[in-house]
């Protein structure tokens, strides 16, 4: 039987999903996550689906349209990602493969790879070549800029969400000392042996970073996480050179370009795209080959369900970032089990839209 796909259409729903745990960070606080469900239909019936997460509900107002444009642009093609994905970044050359048009490409990208898994009946990490299996996740749905105690009791129940061995903890407060104090609270809290991350979230400058970095070098965190804004790869550098804990970036590398930029600049010791800036899945594997060669440990950034198939066939696979901000939408979430989120041994990446919570939260 043939398993050939051709597009009819890419329909782009955007929603507002509240967040059991806030987001708050120096530059932000979050109430209510912003959602744009993307569903590639074909004359075959099949559906590649797949979310973006834009982080501001006014991004989607442009980000729909772009879809949909994508969507009239590519109508009648073939679903053959990689060419699709070249064929659509092309189609942007003129405005540039960075920001709204970058992140509209990856959608479609990631849509196809799921549409295309499913009509090869194999869940997408089978298609690229892995098997279907656990991955080693780190729990990223809180530990925000709240008071230390409430951050450390916190804690606590996030290990417990998924017998998780691993947590993330933001940092930034306006008193260095009030970091501290959350540091040694939420240690305290889930002992000496949970690895533990923090993110300032690019909220520092340079003489800060350098500052409050250097306080907690000693205190055997896995990582310190964009602590200045996200291109300054000088800063970055001279960071990395004075710091043993592992310096960790990439969350806004726009393309494989980006973290080969990085690398070769010697930013960091630990890279972690995001699919939606990165290029989806075309853009993670050929980012993936980059830091492969080059020995560099690469972790995901949010879209944890994507992200646990391409970890399945990523050589220097790190840590996947687990959060749960998609699940309201979804009808059967993945499960995380003993600290690994579980792969279902279905085709695609096998999400599916809980339809009357997608009309619930629809804007």
């Amino acid at each position: 039987m043939s398993t050939s796909l051709t597009i009819r259409r890419i329909r782009a729903r955007a929603v507002l999903v509240p967040l059991t745990r806030p987001v708050v960070i120096r530059i932000s606080t979050i109430q209510e996550w912003p959602l744009i469900l993307v569903d590639l239909e074909t004359d075959q019936g099949v559906v590649g689906r797949t979310y973006l997460g834009p982080y501001t509900a006014k991004t989607m107002r442009y980000l729909v349209p772009a879809l949909e444009d994508l969507g009239e642009l590519l109508a009648g093609r073939p679903v053959a990602p990689v060419s699709l994905f070249e064929e659509a970044r092309k189609s942007l050359h003129f405005v540039g493969y960075e920001g709204m048009s970058a992140i509209a490409v990856a959608g479609v990208d990631m849509a196809a790879w799921d549409a295309l898994a499913q009509a090869r009946g194999l869940p997408l990490c089978t298609l690229l070549g892995g098997i279907v299996g656990g991955v080693r996740a780190y729990n990223s749905n809180g530990l925000w800029l709240l008071e230390p105690r409430a951050v450390a009791d916190e804690a606590g129940e996030l290990l417990a969400e998924g017998g998780f061995a691993a947590l993330k903890l933001r940092l930034g407060r306006e008193r260095p000392a009030a970091d501290l104090e959350t540091l040694a609270r939420v240690r305290d809290v889930i002992g000496p042996d949970v690895e533990l991350m923090v993110d300032y979230n690019q909220s520092l400058d340079l003489e800060q970073a350098m500052r409050r970095c250097h306080q907690i070098d000693d205190l055997g965190l896995s990582w310190i996480e964009e602590p200045l804004v996200y291109d300054d790869l000088d800063g970055y550098r001279t960071l990395r050179e004075q710091l043993s804990t592992p310096l960790q970036i990439g969350e806004n590398f726009y393309g494989p370009r980006a973290l080969h930029r990085a690398i070769a600049h010697r930013a960091c010791d630990l890279v972690m795209p995001d699919f939606m800036r990165i290029g989806g899945v075309t853009g993670w594997l050929r980012a993936a080959a980059i830091a492969g060669a080059s020995g560099v440990p690469m972790s995901t950034h949010l879209y944890p369900e994507v992200g646990a198939h391409v970890m399945r066939v990523t050589e220097t696979a790190h840590w996947l970032e687990w959060q749960s901000w998609s699940d309201p939408v979804l009808k059967e979430p993945y499960p995380v089990v003993d600290g690994e989120l579980q792969i279902p041994d279905r085709p695609g990446v096998a999400m599916e839209w809980d339809e009357d919570a997608v009309a619930r939260y629809a804007v």
